[in-house]
């Protein structure tokens, strides 16, 4: 009986060792579909979103919505540099096993791309409304409704740049929480998109900050034109 045993454990461990592979190549095709279609991480490293988003936050981003191109006001998004915002990403690792490791972490989205570098900000306007900074109480007025942004970062004012801006079809305007620390589309309305983002350019909505711990939260719609 001991015999047998052994040899159902072999053949067990055998079998395990062949199949082990197809597991792996399993595991990665879930993982790319999940990264592709339902959800991804990104890794904060300012504080232009504070106090809604920390440095070094951990944030999970869904994409769901984005297949149907369903931008809110108020969704704090995650998207593709559009037009030069950032600066370029120099890698200077040169361990061959060290770039490999981080080409499969980028591959199954726990490493974002380099080649593809990312901003987090709040949609404040969607195609068609009128943004206007600022009025006589320092505050937006989007689409002639002077609005309250309970999200902005404390003692910071709504802006301290005026602008006049009416969003395009297929364009999103958006502002960081952190208005003294954000360079966003106020700051690029000389570019080729005049400072707004196209929709084609956005990757999710955050919907949650997953690290650390401490930090753990639901992030909330807020549109502040519905009360």
């Amino acid at each position: 009986m001991l015999q047998n045993l052994n040899n159902f454990s072999m053949r067990n461990r055998g079998s395990l060792l062949k199949e082990l592979p197809f597991l792996v190549v399993v595991a990665l095709v879930v993982s790319l579909f999940i990264k592709t279609f339902l959800v991804q991480f990104f890794y904060i490293p300012s504080g232009s979103m504070e106090n809604t988003l920390q440095v070094k936050d951990r944030v999970a981003v869904n994409k769901v919505p984005f297949i149907s191109n369903s931008i809110h006001r108020g969704d704090v998004v995650v998207f593709r540099d559009p037009d030069n915002w950032l600066p370029e990403i120099v890698d200077y690792a040169t361990n061959k096993y060290l770039l490999m490791a981080k080409s499969a972490l980028v591959a199954v989205g726990v490493l974002p791309n380099p080649a593809k570098q990312y901003l987090v900000k709040r949609v404040v306007g969607v195609a068609g409304d009128r943004i206007v900074c600022c009025t006589k109480d320092d505050k937006l007025s989007i689409n002639g409704v002077e609005v309250d942004e309970p999200y902005i970062f404390s003692g910071n004012k709504a802006s301290e740049m005026t602008f006049d801006v009416t969003v395009p079809e297929g364009k999103i305007w958006v502002m960081g929480d952190h208005r003294g620390a954000s360079a966003d589309s106020r700051y690029h309305q000389e570019d080729i998109n005049k400072g707004f983002v196209p929709v084609s350019k956005v990757t999710g909505r955050v919907v949650a900050v997953i690290w650390p711990f401490k930090n753990i939260t639901y992030l909330p719609k807020v549109d502040v034109l519905k009360k």
